[in-house]
């Protein structure tokens, strides 16, 4: 086995997994797992810079995470930026903060790679013959993967939670007007996405990342968050619609309330749970399989 650390850092969370890792069979070992809001994106699609204050923030989370890789011993590193960094002007700025600090330079990937790490990641422990349709959404960006053990065909588009509440999004709870701005723009980025990637076809829908595991959470009832009863769990089209529903109707206050919702997401998981559900109605899906592994794990299999 070998000790790894992997930094997924995107538009609205900075996320580290230090794991022993077996090269060959692809077995991972959880160490330590953690998440930061820290909304690098803020404001990059209105500016297409990174704020001096949302650099910051990044970069005391990148601090806190040193110490953790270096308490626990990890011999690789590989940090990975996606959205935000690949959109602003001054990423300068953010990977130098970054080697400064982690001695690692971050690798701005591109989302057809990004892509292909979700997918490992949550198809490792998937052993079934079917094709699975993988969709990571993300603060800036969303992922679209089909395959089985490999990706046959993959395709990153411009929606995420951050980027459409932060273009649409003026009241609260937000008006027929803006629900119908958010529903527009996803289902112009579906129609793009459906130009590489056959989404319609797929026989399991596997959804990940932190809206898709809010809304399952909240499907669920869970009195806190429970990575391991969310893990592969399976919410139904009808529920995730009856969630997204209960989000539109509820204001910052009544969001705040839920205690699986993090304090970070309670501004833009309403957007979220819409990406959610127009993919889902888009595809056919009778329910989504619920995956919290992900980028990170593909990450850390990909530094071993």
């Amino acid at each position: 086995m070998t000790r790894v650390a992997g930094i997924d850092c995107g538009t609205n969370s900075i996320r580290l997994l230090v794991a022993d890792v077996h090269p060959e069979t692809g077995d991972l070992v959880e160490l330590d797992r953690r998440m930061t809001i820290v909304r690098l994106g803020q404001g990059v699609d209105r500016t297409g810079r990174l704020a001096p204050e949302a650099l910051e923030r990044t970069f005391a989370a990148c601090r806190e995470y040193a110490e953790v890789i270096k308490e626990l011993g990890a011999e690789k590193l590989r940090f990975v930026a996606t959205s935000a960094s690949r959109d602003a002007e001054n990423r300068d700025e953010f990977v130098n903060g970054v080697v400064e600090i982690l001695g690692v330079e971050p690798e701005v990937i591109t989302g057809d790679q990004e892509a292909a790490f979700s997918f490992t990641g949550a198809t490792g422990e998937l052993h079934g013959t079917e094709t699975y349709l993988v969709v990571d959404i993300g603060g800036g960006s969303t992922e679209f993967v089909t395959g089985n053990k490999h990706v046959e065909a993959a395709r990153s588009v411009d929606i995420g939670c951050v980027r459409l509440t932060e273009r649409h999004v003026r009241h609260d709870p937000p008006t027929a007007e803006e629900v119908a701005a958010i529903r527009a723009d996803v289902r112009a980025a579906l129609d793009l996405a459906a130009e590489t990637v056959p989404i319609g076809t797929a026989e399991t829908l596997v959804g990940l990342a932190g809206s898709v595991t809010t809304v399952a959470a909240i499907a669920l009832g869970l009195p806190e968050y429970d990575s391991e009863k969310i893990h592969h769990s399976r919410i139904s089209a009808a529920r995730v619609a009856e969630v997204t529903d209960m989000l539109l109707a509820s204001t910052h206050d009544e969001r705040a309330a839920i205690p699986v919702v993090h304090p970070g997401r309670v501004d833009v998981i309403i957007a979220g749970a819409l990406v959610l559900r127009e993919i889902v109605e888009r595809v056919g899906a009778s329910e989504v399989v619920v995956s919290e592994h992900d980028i990170l794990d593909g990450i850390a299999l990909s530094v071993a």
